[in-house]
């Protein structure tokens, strides 16, 4: 079963935030500068996770995972730039 969530971070490395951004553009959708939106199992979940953690400085860096129900995708509100969440995420 898929999760559907936002994966946002805050990084002070250009080097570090390249990496990252990398790192989710497997898994997901660039929303914004610092924001993806991914639609991902279990496994690739804890992945994206490990990887993540091996490539930022903890007492520096953040990055934020917000697990979103399958309810609140069509509550998801946008307004100007975006990809169509039927672009991000299938829900069944």
């Amino acid at each position: 079963m898929k999760q559907y969530m936002v994966i946002a971070y805050d990084i002070s490395s250009n080097k570090r935030r390249n990496k990252i951004c990398d790192i989710l553009s497997v898994y997901g959708a660039r929303v914004n500068k610092s924001v993806f939106e991914c639609f991902l199992t279990k496994k690739e979940f804890d992945d994206v996770k490990e990887k993540i953690s091996e490539n930022i400085k903890k007492g520096k860096d953040t990055v934020l995972y917000y697990f979103l129900c399958k309810d609140c995708i069509g509550k998801i509100d946008r307004i100007g730039v975006y990809s169509e969440e039927k672009e991000v995420v299938k829900v069944v």
